[in-house]
């Protein structure tokens, strides 16, 4: 009987060609290889290369006046599961104004631009951000906490258009949160290329976590947990990388023991200014030391520029009434690891 005719045949041929489980995934030539280009990002600061976003459009017209709460000084809707700090409607030419000014100073900086599209009645969607986090490698996609009554409305759906998105452009998704878990991206950041760092609130919690960190290890990255205070949802309302050795924060956000944490990474912590509000620290990061943020924060910017830090303002003030910045609207896919 010949080798070909034996049931040592396949045996004999796979020991020549045996599959290989190096180089890893996310190696740079490997990437390229599979996946057309290196994709993702391992630290929040390198060089902007692409973005995803979202440009608010008709469906911010379902937040109306009628829906005001004198209360809250809000307009809100507990069923679609949405607010806006005014008693008057949303400006949506003013929005679209201050996205589009936002817009050209990426194109400006040559940001490649991905866009996002959202439901008819989801105003939330230009708050990309939340719907994943980026590593290096491809995209864990996120689980939305809001659906709404019933289930029917809400953020939850959303994660949906952004993995067409992701799907039609060839980025990886390297896992979808699943089960009961929560995780939204606003609440993610590497504070170096092995140090990640999560914040647990209602809109993230253990489950969501867990799977993160199944992730993280396979890249052998370091992920510290951060229960955040109250109803605060996402870690963005406390910490923002803006270099390498230095984060703008806000100290009402963050336990005492991280901000000690932050001190033996050797990264600075530099307090957002009281005077601009909470926002403030929701900027944009285009480089090393290099921040788009708020024209309506002065003084942070001022506190930021006195460190070293480039400050590019741009107006948001129409889209901080929707209860994000600059950071929230934003979804960094990939950063170079200057």
């Amino acid at each position: 009987m010949s080798l070909r005719n034996s049931s040592q045949y396949y045996h004999a041929v796979l020991k020549r060609i045996p599959p290989r489980a190096t180089p890893p995934f996310e190696d740079p030539d490997m990437q390229k290889r599979v996946w057309g280009r290196r994709w993702g990002v391992r630290n929040d600061v390198g060089t902007l290369r692409t973005l995803l976003l979202h440009r608010p459009g008709e469906e911010i017209n379902v937040m109306t006046a009628d829906r005001y709460d004198p209360e809250l000084e809000a307009l809100i809707d507990d069923d679609e599961q949405w607010y806006f700090r005014s008693d008057q409607a949303p400006d949506l030419e003013r929005m679209q104004e201050e996205f589009d000014g936002l817009v050209t100073i990426l194109e400006r900086e040559g940001v490649e631009i991905v866009w996002a599209e959202g439901g008819s009645r989801d105003p939330n969607a230009v708050f990309v951000r939340d719907n994943g986090l980026i590593i290096d490698g491809g995209a864990i996609l996120g689980r939305m906490g809001p659906v709404g009554r019933d289930y029917g409305t809400g953020r939850r759906g959303e994660e949906l258009y952004v993995y067409r998105k992701l799907a039609e452009i060839g980025m990886p998704v390297l896992h979808t949160i699943h089960g009961d878990g929560l995780l939204e991206g606003g609440s993610f950041c590497f504070l170096d290329e092995k140090t990640a760092v999560v914040g647990l609130s209602f809109r993230s919690n253990r489950s969501g976590v867990a799977q993160l960190r199944s992730v993280l290890e396979t890249q052998s990255r370091r992920l510290i947990e951060v229960d955040l205070p109250g109803y605060a949802m996402h870690l963005d309302g406390g910490i923002v990388m803006v270099d390498h050795d230095k984060a703008t924060v806000n100290v009402e956000r963050l336990p005492y023991w991280f901000l000690e944490t932050l001190a033996e990474l050797g990264i600075e912590a530099i307090p957002i200014d009281y005077r601009d509000g909470t926002l403030a620290i929701n900027c944009l990061t285009l480089a090393p030391g290099r921040v788009i943020m708020d024209a309506g924060c002065p003084y942070t910017a001022e506190r930021l520029s006195r460190r070293g830090v480039d400050v590019t303002p741009t107006p948001w003030a129409e889209i901080s009434k929707h209860g994000g910045g600059l950071h929230c609207a934003t979804l960094p896919l990939v950063r170079d690891d200057d």
